[in-house]
């Protein structure tokens, strides 16, 4: 803020309804990297024709389109910094993939696509996005400075848009800068050229990261910070840098191969990283860490996933070292003090790419302000099991959450535990089985990277020593004789081809840690070969081996009940056709068949003079429902034990694909598949409603595999009218998980129960989801009900 100080600051005017003698949009060009495009990317120009800088500290600048739709946002990139007086301040935009001129450096960097053509932008005193979408409209808002609508627009300032916008053109205010707040009259069409608040013009001074003369043994003239910036995107983006110095922190040889170098002279600004990965692709690295190096190359934002944050990269590079052995920078520590307890910020569900960082306030801002730096911790939990990509999920926070057996519990969507970690170890042999509640003693550290799963994590170049805290896998009671014992376990895409070892793993649980159930309701069982796609449905071959197992471990000679879905029409794997299935100890407890059910046909609730039953037993809930689509229909079946009619409801809802990921740029994330899995447990709410409406004592469990949490509007959804209880709310807090995602100790499978089941036991039984060795992803669960005195 140096011209700050030089010329004083000065508050902008109020509304462009007044033409501004001071700060305007002195330039707007939307064909950046486009056909025909000398430049590689959009940019907005201001200038300011006044005698003192303007501060821009909580401005922005916004885009609309030319022809807004009632679906249509004001996309927005915050600025900052000053205009100082007769100068100019860019803005850059997003990039094209043609052009080949980069923009001088930019004072702001934003990600939005302006249209060559036709669009209006507006310079507003504040960065809440605009919502008016005519010119009336946005002429009453007093936050607007200045606006400049072009092309066709809609929205613009006086008696028309400029036009003769393209790919080759901008629009342009004459050199005075002079405002009559008409579009048509103070702007004009021309060759595209930008400048920055330094002067700089495309190819000038150091806006290509060039510099340091000719010695290829000197640095140029940008540093790190410099690439990073202080928003999640360069504002050297898609430029080429020359000689970069750093130390090399880390090297990668597979997958995505590449190293990091770290500049040891930090700059002021804690918002800037020091550190960033140069990616050389299929190419090992010749690199050491120690050495100190000179890189060359193009910056680059590199997004892992279509929702993910991005990468800032050197791509195509070549590098000198100069020497080797150096020290290397002191390493970032993270923990309870220096993480932030905020986790990140919002933008009403869209990009935060463009606003400024702010690492002391949000988890995931500090983790940015230090990608691809040397970080630390110390004695750090173990919160998510190892597993065979050499990941594990550790908390850096250790009283965040705790769950009674080590992990960090995820109980609402405002606290996502901003303590967690991922750690990925270089040398991956080096990688221990971790299961939670272990710990990683001594010091773990490495650059700070950033990938789809799990978002920032640690590539560790030093790896804690794994302390065994010695986790165990839970062993429930058994039922006892007037017990009917009903549990439900995801057995994670079971079919006749896997391995044995598979399925004696799965028996040991029903058999031993379940204590063998009277029922038990399966998840993703496949058909008997399983992702093979040729139109076979059923899973006889799969059930006859599972069961044989669960006898062999000493369980019971459980048999069985499903529907075998339609070919390819309850989505899971491909091929694999799953399905629920009802196990059930014929010694303890009856099974009512009635036939006619099938993949189509629906059951229903028939109420006679002996008491309730099912048309169909096993039957689907409304199976050919559009809420079903794609997934996997309820299975229904009508149990007896000790006379009384137990009424069984096995779930497996829709999953959380394509849901916007925790740490992903759009903010809050979007979660699309709820709304399948609402109309679900809607569905299941009705049909127990019915079997309520027709006995108000009827005895229902309703069970399975929900994807969703118990605080969601799924679990709200399948409960409306209080015909359900879920029963995990029925324990601790502390204990209220079957999944471990990311860190996150979670619930999604569940059982719920009729007004009518008034005495029981309920436990989820941890056996998988810990433990970097596991049968299943998802931990069984059970409820022990006395039938004869739920009355």
């Amino acid at each position: 803020m140096g011209v700050a100080g030089a010329f004083g600051i000065v508050s902008l005017p109020a509304a462009y309804a007044t033409p501004s003698a001071t700060v305007v949009i002195s330039e707007v060009y939307g064909g950046g990297g486009n056909s025909g495009a000398t430049l590689t990317r959009d940019f907005v120009e201001l200038g300011n024709a006044g005698s003192a800088a303007y501060d821009l500290s909580g401005y922005s600048v916004q885009y609309l389109p030319g022809s807004p739709s009632s679906s249509s946002q004001w996309q927005v990139t915050t600025l900052g910094g000053s205009v100082a007086p007769g100068g100019r301040f860019l803005v850059a935009e997003a990039a094209g993939s043609g052009g080949t001129t980069a923009l001088p450096t930019a004072d702001a960097t934003g990600s939005v696509a302006m249209s060559a053509t036709s669009g209006t932008l507006a310079l507003v005193s504040g960065t809440t996005a605009l919502t008016c979408k005519t010119a009336a409209d946005c002429a009453a808002d007093s936050r607007i400075v200045d606006l400049v609508g072009y092309g066709s627009a809609v929205v613009r300032e006086g008696s028309g848009p400029v036009t003769g916008a393209s790919n080759t053109a901008s629009v342009a205010r004459a050199a005075s800068l002079a405002d009559t707040d008409d579009n048509a009259a103070d702007l004009a069409a021309g060759t595209p050229s930008p400048v920055n608040s330094a002067g700089q013009t495309p190819g000038s001074g150091d806006g290509d990261g060039g510099g340091g003369g000719d010695d290829p043994t000197q640095p140029g003239t940008v540093r790190i910070h410099d690439i990073q910036g202080t928003t999640r995107l360069s504002p050297l983006a898609g430029q080429t840098v020359t000689r970069v110095p750093g130390i090399v922190t880390g090297v990668r040889t597979s997958g995505s191969k590449g190293y990091w170098i770290q500049d040891p002279t930090a700059d002021s600004d804690p918002r800037t990283s020091e550190g960033v990965f140069v990616y050389t692709g299929s190419v090992t690295p010749t690199v050491a860490v120690g050495d100190s190096v000179l890189v060359s190359g193009k910056v680059s934002e590199y997004y892992p996933s279509s929702t993910s944050q991005s990468v800032t990269e050197l791509t195509g590079p070549t590098a000198t070292v100069l020497s080797g052995g150096n020290a290397l920078p002191a390493a970032v520590t993270l923990d309870a003090t220096s993480v932030p307890s905020g986790y990140i910020p919002v933008a009403g569900g869209g990009s935060i790419e463009s606003l400024a960082l702010e690492p002391t306030v949000y988890a995931q801002d500090f983790y940015e302000a230090n990608e691809g730096m040397r970080v630390a911790f110390s004695d750090a939990r173990v919160v998510g099991a190892a597993n065979s990509y050499g990941e594990m999920w550790v908390t850096v926070k250790p009283d965040e959450s705790p769950t009674v057996r080590g992990g960090t519990l995820y109980s609402s969507y405002d606290q996502p535990n901003t303590g967690r970690i991922e750690v990925m170890s270089l040398d991956a042999a080096a990688h221990p089985a971790a299961d939670v509640g272990d710990e990683l003693s001594g010091t773990t550290t490495g650059p700070l990277d950033y990938s789809t799963y799990g978002g920032y994590n640690v590539q560790a170049t030093q790896l804690g020593t794994r302390v065994d805290h010695g986790l165990k896998q839970e062993v429930t009671r058994r039922q006892k004789g007037d017990e009917l014992a009903v549990a439900t376990y995801n057995v994670e895409n079971l079919d006749a081809l896997d391995d044995q070892t598979k399925f004696d793993r799965l028996a040991q649980g029903v058999a031993v840690n379940l204590s063998s159930p009277d029922i038990v309701a399966l998840e993703e069982i496949q058909d008997d070969n399983g992702a093979t796609d040729d139109g076979t449905v059923t899973s006889e071959a799969t059930l006859t081996r599972f069961t044989d197992a669960i006898r062999a471990a000493g369980g019971p000679r459980y048999q069985w009940r499903y529907i075998a879905p339609t070919n390819d029409q309850d989505g899971g794997e491909p091929g694999g056709n799953i399905r629920q299935v009802f196990l059930f100890n014929p010694k303890r407890v009856s099974f009512t068949d009635r036939a006619g059910g099938d993949a189509t046909t629906g059951t229903s609730v028939v109420k006679t003079r002996k008491g309730v039953h099912l048309t169909y037993s096993p039957g689907r809930i409304d199976p050919t429902s559009d809420a079903w689509s794609s997934s996997r229909k309820p299975l229904v079946g009508e149990f007896v034990f000790h006379g009384e009619s137990v009424f069984v409801i096995a779930n497996h809802f829709t999953s959380k694909g394509g849901d916007q990921p925790l740490h992903g740029r759009y903010q809050p994330p979007a979660r699309s598949s709820e709304t399948q899995r609402q109309t679900q447990a809607a569905e299941v709410n009705t049909f127990v409603k019915s079997l309520l409406a027709a006995d108000k004592n009827a005895k229902a469990v309703v069970l399975g595999d929900l994807n969703d949490y118990e605080f969601s509007q799924t679990v709200s959804t399948l409960t409306e009218g209080k015909v359900l209880t879920p029963l995990i709310t029925t324990l601790p807090a502390a204990e209220r998980y079957t999944y471990v995602y990311d860190g996150n100790s979670q619930t999604l499978d569940h059982i719920l129960t009729s007004p009518a089941v008034t005495r029981f036991d309920y436990d989820v039984v941890h056996l998988n989801a810990e433990f970097a060795d596991q049968a299943s992803d998802h931990d069984p669960q059970i409820v022990r009900i006395d039938v004869n005195r739920c009355r």
